[in-house]
């Protein structure tokens, strides 16, 4: 008897605790995940009154994922999920890529932007004022980061990127007590999984809805450029890439995003059955033996004039897209420090890269569009 009001009493107390922390624990609750449609390394949940960033790839080929918690009211005495606590909306942040700029302005809160690593690649003239106003500070430069500045401006939170699981710059800061986050858009496979990013940084902003409203308009904007493509008469035959070292020719991978844009614009990328989501390294005479009769060159590596192309290589010549001005190039359009524009703005716009890459294969389908990022190499 004694045994049996033993585990009774034992339960009881079980429930009662059970009680208090369902009445502590609400915000442990999900009440509805916001939908992502094409971006594959992150996804968030919302809860009563916080929400939780997971970042599933934060470099490449990563076995581990980061979980940060996002809330108005940073309590520590309140019950949170697990994960990194971070105040929203974000009042001042360093962001480590020029495409996260791009999503910033975008979203409207470039003014939160504080600091950033080697400012001279920023082009987009609204930052750049910031810049000159000196707003935004010099933090470094790319993987060397200056953490003593860094720890000086006291962000809300560090946004960063790596190549490798430990970084040395983004540990310290993250041990100063400062949040660091790694953002993975560059490692997307698609062009639209690259620009979904923006609803990373909408979560951060309490922004949700004007980032679910931007991405959706690029989608739209994408697929409808897509379907325009679709009715072209004629598939182009497309080469890409350039010698980058010795006799070894970098050029996009069958599975890549840039393939992807190939694609979707209805021409016929010579490499396009190759395996890979990044690039091809091949050599000179496999290239030449492909696309020496390729209709069009688009994205000839930094080279940024024909003359230039030849004086690295004669070769170059012997291709028919060089011989008949069929080539095409996004380095020679750049701000005003020489940042390609190409680089900040593309991964956010793919709408305007794939309606660039149609006004180059298919002119007759976009009469009336101005190319944002390509020109005729000269």
């Amino acid at each position: 008897m004694k045994k049996v009001l033993g585990i009774l009493l034992i339960a009881i107390f079980f429930v009662g605790c059970k009680g208090k922390n369902n009445a502590k624990n609400d915000d442990l609750i999900i009440k509805k995940s916001i939908q992502i449609k094409h971006a594959k390394g992150f996804y968030i949940q919302n809860f009563n009154e916080s929400k939780k960033l997971i970042i599933k790839s934060p470099y490449p080929n990563s076995k581990e994922q980061f979980e940060y918690i996002l809330t108005t009211n940073k309590d520590s005495n309140k019950f949170y999920p697990k994960g990194t606590l971070i105040s929203t909306p974000v009042q001042k942040i360093v962001v480590t890529s020029t495409t996260h700029v791009s999503m910033l302005e975008l979203l409207g809160v470039e003014n939160s932007l504080i600091g950033f690593p080697h400012t001279k690649y920023i082009s987009s003239t609204k930052t750049r004022k910031l810049i000159e106003m000196n707003s935004v500070k010099e933090v470094g430069v790319k993987s060397s980061l200056n953490t003593e500045i860094i720890l000086d401006l006291n962000p809300d939170v560090v946004i960063g990127f790596s190549m490798t699981k430990t970084n040395k710059s983004l540990t310290l800061i993250e041990k100063s007590g400062i949040p660091v986050v790694l953002n993975g858009d560059w490692l997307e496979e698609t062009p639209l999984g690259r620009a979904e990013w923006i609803k990373f940084f909408g979560v951060l902003y309490n922004k949700e809805k004007e980032a679910d409203s931007i991405f959706n308009a690029i989608e739209k904007n994408y697929n409808d450029a897509k379907l325009i493509a679709s009715k072209a008469k004629e598939t182009p035959n497309i080469l890409s890439g350039a010698i980058m070292s010795k006799d070894i020719w970098n050029l996009p991978a069958g599975e890549s995003f840039v393939a992807q844009f190939l694609v979707d614009a209805n021409t016929n990328y010579l490499w396009k059955d190759s395996k890979g989501k990044g690039s091809l390294s091949l050599s000179f005479e496999s290239i030449l033996d492909r696309g020496k009769d390729a209709d069009i060159w688009i994205a000839p590596g930094y080279f940024s004039s024909k003359k230039q192309l030849k004086k690295n290589n004669e070769n170059y010549s012997a291709f028919k897209a060089f011989k008949n001005d069929k080539l095409f190039t996004f380095a020679n359009k750049v701000g005003a420090t020489g940042g390609v524009i190409y680089f900040e703005l593309g991964p956010t716009r793919p709408d305007l890269v794939l309606k660039d890459i149609i006004k180059i294969t298919h002119p007759e389908l976009l009469k009336d569009y101005t190319p944002t990022f390509f020109e005729k190499m000269n």
